[in-house]
């Protein structure tokens, strides 16, 4: 494989790897509907506000979400909605994988 191509990966990787936490997919998820406050966030999944804080550090160091402070509130927002094509795309596989199942099911 030559080093652009591995780049290339390494890259796809670290969006996955971002993406690869419930709490973050949530978050992402939530985002999808707006700009939201970690206070919001904060609510939503359940955290405290410094661990919300490091998950959304993540999300934005991988470029997925992109912040800005109002005051002393810190409002997020999804940087690439196109994000969530993936969702659809995960959504797809996740009923596929049980059909498949069902059908084992069945064939017995």
């Amino acid at each position: 494989m030559d080093n652009q191509r591995q780049a290339r990966c390494a890259a796809r990787a670290q969006i996955f790897k971002a993406l690869g936490h419930p709490t973050r997919l949530c978050m992402v998820d939530e985002l999808a509907q707006g700009e939201r406050c970690v206070c919001e966030l904060t609510d939503l999944v359940g955290l405290d506000m410094s661990t919300v804080s490091r998950h959304l550090g993540v999300l934005k160091a991988a470029g997925i979400v992109q912040d800005e402070k109002r005051g002393l509130q810190v409002f997020y927002t999804l940087r690439i909605p196109c994000v969530l094509s993936l969702f659809g795309c995960i959504e797809t596989v996740i009923e596929t994988n049980a059909k498949d199942q069902v059908a084992l099911l069945h064939q017995g």
